[in-house]
């Protein structure tokens, strides 16, 4: 009985060096390392022997065939592009995450399950940009696309549709919350200290127009109003007035220079009288 096993396992692996040899004659290859490319489709494969003796494969073609688990990638680091739509796959866990250079990866029409087992072969794959796990039991679970797009953010182009920016930010929003948060109080990079009407409801004590930023009225520490941390340490103005004024003033200053040629003769008046005019007066406008 196990010389009958020995004797199949070795004629499938004849049949598939057979094939492998076939398909490089005809593009008269020699070496193996000048395989790039390397086209095994629809060959009614169950398995497929170990491709490490092409370092420098890029492209795989392995769709329509029977396979149920994938083994032969191990040492093709330099893959670009892996197809293996329309098989029998259930689960690539610790096949893929390897292939940190692929662009483009075809899993559709399989039987993948447990998407949050799959995305994780995805964690590395910085330069991943085609995507298709349509036709996949993993397809059907709830915010499916979202959920693949906040994981995989390289994809441009997920099941044969463009990735939306819209779509993107929902994705932030659902599975990064507390980013979102902490995005929303950041205004042109830096982070934002509140509307400026927030003021200390307490005792009034009324500023001059044109005030230091940082003279504000010390809160109470005993009171109820102070419960929330903004308030508790961000300064705390007596009138929105105030705190619209101190906010001004940290603003950038933009100065624009001009020359008032009002009062300056013009050159027929100059050539008519002997006086000498002075230079025109130079008007600064300080911007805030």
């Amino acid at each position: 009985m196990s010389r009958t096993i020995v004797s199949y396992w070795d004629s499938r692996t004849s049949t598939q060096k057979q094939v492998i040899k076939e398909n490089l004659e005809e593009r008269n290859i020699k070496k193996d390392k000048d395989v790039e490319e390397l086209y095994l489709a629809d060959k009614n494969l169950t398995e497929c022997i170990d491709l490490s003796a092409y370092k420098y494969l890029r492209c795989l073609w392995l769709n329509k065939n029977k396979l149920r688990k994938l083994t032969c990638v191990a040492n093709n680091f330099q893959l670009r592009e892996l197809y293996l739509q329309s098989n029998q796959l259930t689960d690539v866990y610790g096949s893929l995450q390897h292939l940190t250079c692929l662009e483009v990866l075809m899993l559709h029409n399989n039987q993948l399950t447990k998407l949050d087992r799959l995305v994780k072969e995805f964690k590395k794959m910085q330069t991943l940009k085609i995507l298709n796990l349509f036709n996949n039991p993993v397809a059907q679970e709830p915010d499916y696309r979202l959920f693949v797009i906040h994981s995989v953010s390289s994809v441009e182009l997920l099941d044969r549709q463009e990735v939306l920016k819209a779509e993107q930010e929902a994705a932030q929003k659902i599975y990064n919350q507390e980013q979102e948060k902490i995005r929303e109080t950041i205004a042109f990079g830096r982070r934002s200290e509140g509307p400026p009407s927030l003021y200390y409801p307490g005792k009034e004590q009324h500023l001059t127009k044109f005030v230091p930023p940082r003279r504000y009225i010390k809160p109470d520490t005993n009171t109820r109003d102070l419960g929330n941390s903004f308030l508790r340490d961000s300064p705390l103005y007596a009138t929105t007035d105030d705190a619209c004024n101190a906010r001004r003033l940290k603003k950038s200053v933009t100065l624009f220079t001009t020359f008032d040629w009002a009062k300056i003769p013009r050159l027929e008046e100059r050539r008519q009288l002997n006086t000498v005019f002075d230079s025109p007066e130079i008007i600064t406008h300080v911007y805030r």
